[in-house]
């Protein structure tokens, strides 16, 4: 695990602009930094290194090919790179290697079959940077469910890229204006969706494409290697055949496969263990592999007396337990928890809002005492129907479709506008009745995320931005639980969940992986039919159907829960709610001019006097950090 930058055709001062980009990500790679300059230096590489293969200098980056043709510089693993080594050795095009990174062996298949083909036979989470000598031409590639980041853009008519955003405004003479447009789909959701950033001009490269820039270094075009919709169509279109035990032992082979790739590394490695079915899994599969305990690591939070939450370290201990893993458990008090919030920003680099966010920071911080690697069991819900979101959308549509819209209006409309005070899920369930779009379940899904109505006036610019969900056809998937699982690792999953994962694990200098996403999974997850996921009571039913090969399943059955972040309490705090009004003074937000005071006002307002939180409320006090942080470091430069 690493940090790539590097530039084209930059002005100014080259060594101290590249080391200064290498230098604002040491988190990423403590291990060791390098820079390469080709001979007239309009292409320049740097790389800081974070050893997990190959702990000899012979990994150092950016690294050359043997036949000098190619340079790289590359973060993240190649899990099945052992596999190509022997391809090339048995083709007869390569009578050794130099080292034993994977990096180096993916260079060498780059050489050989060129990068699309090199990265189409590869496995594993990755953004890269090449540079063909021989072409004068950079490419920039990024993994196929975006597990690992890559911004690019143009900073004073120069071509520049990096891991974080941060990297990129360390320049001299970043001045890229911020990029309102991307705000009512940032206050929809709570992230920005690639390709956008926060700043105009720079962009986050989308997960399984290769982007492409011939000298002189200013038309990139970018293009696909691997095509998450097509994989879903040709899945759905030949679906398995087996009975749903035999799905379980497919699946059961595909997962042990991945994890044994994804544990192989020269430093110590771990799991996250959050007592759910997809960790679980994971740990359990693990530790089936290995001779001694796994070491695995869960979080929990101490609150005040008159609190009550599911608390899933409990059972993620016993769980640990039953498998026999080395278990880590730490509680975190509601004062390290709010203590974290301020140095979110900095982690992200732009405006993200998704709670999670903070236990992930602290299991990272726990996991990184006694490992350097961490296996996660993302990619569960999105791959076996686990959200629950997924039955309530489906059972809307089923129902409501059938049912007049002038109906649907008058039922809405007495809810909303009848004397009984409602909460916010059921005004926001109450408004989504009334409305028209009822024609599919993706359009449903949608307007989930579009209320309520002053969620598109929070910014005052209301550009309306094409983005994946509304880009996918809505029909694309007959069965409607497979087309909101398309939409979710289309967007949800490489825009949020991944993000929220490497950023947090990264600041302390951990490498998460995530076995449910290998290639073979995925593509095996979406031939299954609907009903070896899902039926009326739960999800994930052909993963339970695993996993309860090892663990008892009276240890698995209760409801579903994550670890919840009672943020809506807190804000209510003195401290929290202090921090939450200086953010957004009404004076700041009028001198700054992106937001609507007022209908951040009544937003804020509406929850204080009545109670009513939705999640809007976070993602505008996260926007209001990152502008305090941007204002406080314009002032410094």
């Amino acid at each position: 695990m690493c940090a790539i930058t590097g530039f084209c055709n930059f002005k100014g001062n080259i060594e101290k602009n590249i080391n200064r980009m290498n230098k604002t990500m040491l988190h990423r790679g403590p291990d060791g930094a390098g820079v390469w300059m080709s001979a007239n230096r309009d292409v320049v590489f740097g790389h800081r290194r974070f050893k997990v293969l190959d702990l000899s200098e012979g990994g150092a980056q950016p690294m050359k090919s043997k036949d000098g043709r190619y340079v790289i510089t590359f973060n993240g693993e190649i899990y099945n790179h052992k596999k190509i080594a022997d391809k090339l050795i048995k083709e007869g095009k390569i009578t050794g290697f130099r080292s034993t990174t994977d990096t180096e062996i993916l260079l060498e298949a780059i050489a050989v079959y060129g990068l699309k083909e090199a990265l189409v036979i590869s496995k594993g989470m990755f953004a890269l940077a090449l540079y063909d000598l021989k072409e004068q031409t950079v490419f920039l590639a990024r993994d196929r469910i975006g597990e690992k980041p890559l911004y690019y853009g143009f900073v004073n008519k120069s071509f520049v890229f990096a891991s974080e955003i941060s990297a990129i405004v360390a320049l001299d003479n970043f001045n890229n204006p911020l990029n309102t447009d991307v705000l009512g789909l940032y206050f929809a959701h709570g992230y920005i969706p690639a390709p956008y950033s926060i700043y105009q001009d720079i962009h986050k490269l989308d997960a399984g494409t290769i982007l492409e820039l011939k000298f002189p270094f200013i038309n990139p075009v970018i293009y696909s290697y691997w095509v998450l919709k097509d994989i879903v169509s040709q899945g759905q279109t030949n679906l398995f055949k087996g009975s749903r035990l035999e799905a379980a032992d497919e699946l059961e082979r595909l997962l042990r496969e991945a994890i044994r790739e994804q544990m192989v590394a020269d430093i110590p490695v771990g799991a996250f263990h959050s007592a759910g079915i997809d960790s679980s899994t994971v740990v359990a599969l693990m530790q089936s592999e290995l001779s001694y305990p796994v070491k695995t690591f869960t979080i929990g939070i101490n609150l005040s007396a008159n609190d009550t939450i599911y608390d899933e370290a409990v059972y993620a201990k016993e769980i640990a337990a039953h498998l026999g893993c080395e278990h880590n458990v730490q509680y975190i008090s509601e004062g390290e928890a709010k203590a974290a919030i301020p140095l979110l920003d900095s982690m992200y680099g732009e405006p993200f809002a998704d709670t999670s966010q903070i236990p992930t920071y602290f299991v990272s911080k726990l996991a990184r005492e006694k490992v350097r690697v961490s296996l996660s069991g993302d990619g569960g819900d999105e791959l076996f129907c686990g959200y629950n979101s997924y039955r309530t959308v489906e059972n809307a549509y089923r129902i409501f479709r059938r049912i007049p819209k002038f109906v649907r209006r008058s039922v809405s409309r007495l809810l909303i506008n009848g004397p009984f005070p409602l909460s916010e899920r059921t005004r926001r369930r109450a408004t989504i009745i009334g409305r028209d779009d009822w024609n599919s379940a993706a359009r449903l899904y949608m307007s989930a995320f579009e209320h309520p109505p002053t969620v598109k006036e929070i910014s005052l610019t209301d550009t309306k931005m094409p983005y994946k969900y509304s880009e996918i056809d809505p029909f694309f998937c007959k069965e409607p639980n497979h087309q909101l699982m398309l939409m979710d690792l289309s967007m949800y999953t490489p825009d949020d969940i991944m993000v929220k994962v490497d950023r947090a694990s990264m600041a302390v200098t951990l490498e998460s992986r995530a076995p449910m996403f290998d290639k073979d999974v995925i593509e095996f997850a979406f031939s299954l039919p609907i009903e070896y996921k899902r039926n009326k009571k739960m999800g994930k039913l052909v993963l339970r159907d695993v996993l309860y090969r090892y663990v008892p399943k009276e240890l698995m059955e209760r409801p579903k829960q994550g670890f919840s972040i009672p943020i809506n309490k807190w804000l209510k705090e003195p401290d929290l709610r202090s921090w939450a009004e200086q953010l957004i003074e009404r004076d700041t937000l009028v001198r700054q001019g992106i937001l609507n005071p007022d209908i951040v006002h009544q937003i804020w307002d509406d929850f204080i006097l009545n109670n009513n939180y939705i999640p809007q409320i976070w993602y505008i006090l996260m926007f209001q950090a990152f502008m305090q942080n941007l204002q406080k470091s314009q002032r410094r430069a």
